[in-house]
C-alpha cells in the first residue's frame, strides 16, 4: 500500500479495552434486570369495596309544613260591656277555669236588681190571686158566686203562678249574665293572639282572645294529587328543623276533600304522637311519608360506586378469591346528595366504592378494605 494512503487513513484516537467494557457491561447489565422485573398490568390493585345489603324497597318522600294546634277557637263574652281588664298576653300559657278578661260589672249588676224586684212582685201577685181562687172556689161551692167569676179567678191564679216562673227564670239569666262578665279559659291552651284591649265596648259574643290547645299538636302539610293513592298504607314521621336529630311517630287524622283551587294541593294534617315539651306552635317541620314500593330487594351504595360505560348504569363487583373484576348493571331506584339506591346486586356481593372509572375488566384486584353499605 502506498505511504500516502496508510498515512490518510491511519487512526488518530485509540480506545482502550477497559474503558470500552466499563462502557458496554452496564447496558447489558440493566437490560437483564429489565427482563427479570414483573408487568405492571401483573400486580394487584387494591381497592376499597362496599359489602351489599339488601333490604325491602320502600317509597320515602318528605314535605314540608308547620306545626299547627288541632283546635283553635276566638274566646269572647256571652254578654256584652265595656272590658276593663285583660289579664292576659299574647304567648301567655293558660289553664282551664283561669280568668282572662272581665267586664264592667256595674250595668249588669242592676239588671240583677231588677229581676230579683220583678221576682217578687211576681210572687205578691201570686199569693193575692190564689187566695182569691180559694175563696171564690168555697163561695162557688155555697152558691153565692157565679161560676164565671170563679173561672176568671181560677185563671188569674194559674196566671200568677206563670209569671212567678218567668221571673225566676229572668232573675237566673241576668245571674248568669253577671257571672258571664267574666271571661274564664274553656280549657288548657296557649293564647296565640290579643284582639280586643281595655276600654272597649265589647257586643254579645265578639272574640277577645284566641286560644290554641296545647294537647295537641299536628303537622299541616300540602300533597300533590300523587301522593294520594298510596296516603292510608303510608308510615308517616315528623322531622324538625330545630332539632334535626329526632323523628315523632305520627299518624294522618285529617285530609281535605277538594284542593286548593291555587296551589292544585290537597291540605293534610298529621296528629303527633306524644310531643314532648319543647314542640312549640308554628315550628318548621317535615312530614316523611314511607310506604312499600314493592320490586326487587334494594341496596344503599355510594354515589362514587357508580359508572356508566354507555350501557346504562352499572358497579364493579370483585371476587375476593381471585382478585377478578365483573361488569354488573343495576337500576337506579332513587338518587341521593352522596348516595344511590339500586336493585339488581346479590346479597353480600363486593362492590368497588371509589375510583370506578379507572377500572377494566382486565385489570386484577386485592381486596384492601371492605365496609358494611350505608357506612
Amino acid at each position: 500500500m502506498p505511504r500516502f494512503v496508510r498515512d490518510h487513513f491511519k487512526p488518530t484516537h485509540v480506545v482502550p479495552l477497559g474503558l470500552l467494557a466499563a462502557l458496554v457491561l452496564p447496558m447489558l447489565l440493566g437490560a437483564c434486570l429489565e427482563r427479570a422485573q414483573p408487568s405492571v398490568v401483573d400486580v394487584p390493585r387494591p381497592v376499597q369495596v362496599i359489602r351489599v345489603h339488601l333490604a325491602p324497597a320502600t317509597d320515602t318522600h318528605g314535605y314540608a309544613g308547620v306545626i299547627q294546634a288541632r283546635r283553635v277557637a276566638d274566646i269572647g263574652f256571652r254578654t256584652g260591656g265595656r272590658m276593663i281588664e285583660r289579664a292576659v298576653d299574647r304567648g301567655a300559657r293558660v289553664v282551664a277555669g283561669q280568668v282572662l278578661a272581665r267586664l264592667d260589672p256595674a250595668d249588669l249588676e242592676l239588671s240583677l236588681q231588677s229581676a230579683a224586684a220583678d221576682l217578687a212582685s211576681a210572687k205578691a201577685q201570686q199569693v193575692q190571686a190564689v187566695a182569691d181562687a180559694e175563696r171564690s172556689a168555697s163561695l162557688l161551692r155555697r152558691g153565692d158566686v157565679a161560676a164565671s167569676v170563679d173561672d176568671a179567678r181560677q185563671a188569674l191564679a194559674r196566671t200568677t203562678r206563670q209569671r212567678v216562673a218567668s221571673a225566676e227564670a229572668a232573675l237566673q239569666l241576668a245571674r248568669n249574665r253577671l257571672d258571664y262578665a267574666v271571661l274564664r279559659a274553656p280549657q288548657d291552651g296557649v293564647v296565640i293572639a290579643t284582639l280586643a284591649d281595655p276600654g272597649t265596648v265589647i257586643a254579645e259574643g265578639a272574640p277577645v282572645l284566641r286560644l290554641a290547645d296545647s294537647g295537641t299538636f299536628e303537622a299541616e302539610i300540602a300533597l300533590p294529587e300523587s301522593a294520594l293513592p298510596d296516603l292510608a298504607a303510608a308510615q308517616a314521621s315528623v322531622g324538625f328543623w330545630a332539632r334535626p336529630d329526632i323523628r315523632l311517630a305520627a299518624r294522618l287524622r285529617e285530609l281535605s276533600p277538594q284542593a286548593d283551587p291555587q296551589l292544585r294541593t290537597y291540605t293534610a294534617r298529621f296528629a303527633i304522637t306524644d310531643p314532648p315539651d319543647w314542640v312549640a306552635l308554628g315550628m318548621t317541620a317535615t312530614v316523611t311519608l314511607s310506604s312499600n314500593g314493592g320490586g326487587l330487594p334494594v341496596a344503599d351504595l355510594p354515589s362514587a360506586a357508580l359508572t356508566d360505560r354507555g350501557d346504562g348504569p352499572m358497579v364493579w363487583t370483585v371476587d375476593a378469591q381471585t382478585g377478578r373484576l365483573s361488569a354488573h348493571p343495576v337500576k337506579i331506584q332513587a338518587l341521593h346528595d352522596t348516595t344511590a339506591r339500586v336493585s339488581g346486586l346479590e346479597e353480600g356481593a363486593l362492590v368497588v366504592s371509589v375510583g370506578v372509572q379507572k377500572l377494566d375488566p382486565a385489570l386484577k384486584v386485592r381486596v384492601a378494605d371492605i365496609r358494611p353499605a350505608g357506612v
